[in-house]
């Protein structure tokens, strides 16, 4: 029999989610769109927020129920709506250390979640965080159903680096992350290789779906505006995080060392905030480096159409989204052939990857896109051919595809008149 859309109810849970517009005055030289500054100390405009947030507007799109639980960040607890259905509840306390109590605090609108319809599944979406899958199981028992599992980073398999936090992440969260994929209904990851890995690991192939981030399409479908008309061309830009993962002061070293003119826009902020002022300032191209702060995502669109290049310098990565949202825009993109990265960018085609933390390939890759008209057009018109591929919602179509089959309905999911 079929089943009515309407009647399906999903428990998100998720340690990030897209921030409440909590504003403030926006300061000098900041790009319309900046929020509190508060809150991007939270890393906000990361690609998994972005990434539960777009699934949940989407599949709200198509008429399923939604609760979603996820941490406050800098802003406040509470419960908000989004779209038509959707119930967000913001839990935790606002102090980065202390993240993972949002999971503890979270317990009672996980446990309440069935008051208004029964959950039909759980959605847990796994990054770089302990609290998650553990909450998520308790949660699958309680409700008495399927278990699905995003892994947005695997930190058994994709999590790199030094340091006590990173080995403690591996090792009991790689051990979390292997016993609750073993036992869940499905798992969604972003790439092949992330597939593969987790096949060796013990889950059945038969359960594993690769559905990668997207972008919006929505987003951009009007012109934008250049949002940076003081900033000579060519532009080099850097949207994300400043964090360790994304090693954005490879790329300020990069810049630093290249032979062609350009400028270099870095859109973000976060832990790493400080390491990239330093360098900006002690860098020979310093009068050519603009540091924008953080937007909010819906102005992302704005800010990529207004660069010529965009670069991800990552460590690791499982994917990367803002890739597909640069290709939307038709971009070329320079990146660490790392990881997912290299499913999502090809070499020649759509850009150029380049070896992890080089910073003279890096620079080498930049003078070559950037001193080369016609190389940069060829990779613009890859990029935006191959992001037919992302839309959002198409994508979320095969994560509800993945419901339908841990249910074991032919649900109708077609978007609602």
């Amino acid at each position: 029999m079929s089943r009515p859309a309407a009647d399906l109810h999903v428990l998100r849970l998720c340690s990030v989610f897209e921030p409440p517009a909590a504003r403030r005055p926006a300061r000098a030289g900041a790009l319309p769109g900046e929020l509190d500054a508060r809150a991007a100390r939270f890393d906000p405009i990361g690609g998994m927020q972005n990434h539960t947030a777009t699934l949940t507007r989407c599949l709200d799109a198509r008429g399923v129920r939604q609760t979603v639980v996820t941490a406050r960040l800098a802003g406040p607890a509470g419960t908000s709506s989004l779209g038509v259905a959707a119930r967000v509840h913001r839990t935790g306390v606002p102090v980065p250390r202390l993240r993972q109590l949002w999971a503890l605090s979270g317990l009672p609108a996980v446990l309440r979640a069935g008051s208004r319809a029964p959950v039909d599944v759980v959605h847990a979406h796994q990054g770089e965080d302990l609290a998650t899958l553990p909450l998520a199981r308790l949660a699958a028992r309680v409700h008495r159903c399927p278990l699905v599992v995003t892994v947005h980073c695997s930190v058994g398999h994709t999590l790199a680096g030094r340091g006590p936090k990173v080995r403690l992440l591996r090792a009991l969260g790689g051990w979390i992350e292997r016993s609750s994929l073993r036992r869940a209904d499905a798992v969604v990851v972003l790439t092949g290789r992330t597939a593969t890995a987790l096949h060796d690991d013990g889950v059945p192939p038969d359960r594993v779906s690769v559905v990668p981030s997207g972008f919006d399409p929505a987003l951009f479908a009007a012109p934008a505006a250049d949002v940076l008309p003081g900033v000579p061309r060519p532009r080099i830009g850097y949207v994300g995080r400043l964090a360790p993962q994304k090693s954005p002061g490879t790329l300020v070293r990069a810049f630093g060392r290249m032979r062609e003119q350009a400028s270099l826009v870095v859109v973000g902020d976060g832990p790493d905030r400080a390491l990239v002022e330093r360098l900006a300032a002690e860098s020979p191209a310093a009068d050519r480096i603009t540091l924008a702060g953080f937007v909010e995502h819906a102005r992302v669109p704005a800010v990529l159409a207004s660069l010529d290049v965009l670069v991800l310098p990552s460590a690791y990565e499982e994917m990367g989204s803002v890739l597909t949202e640069a290709m939307a825009a038709g971009l070329p993109v320079v990146a660490s052939d790392v990881g997912g990265i290299p499913e999502v960018v090809r070499h020649g085609v759509t850009g150029l990857l380049v070896p992890p933390g080089d910073v003279d390939a890096l620079a080498a890759a930049l003078d070559r896109v950037t001193g080369d008209d016609v190389l940069r057009a060829r990779l613009a018109a890859g990029a935006r051919a191959r992001s037919a591929e992302y839309g959002w919602p198409a994508l979320s179509a095969r994560v509800a595809a993945v419901y339908d089959r841990v249910l074991g309905t032919a649900a109708d999911l077609e978007p609602a008149a």
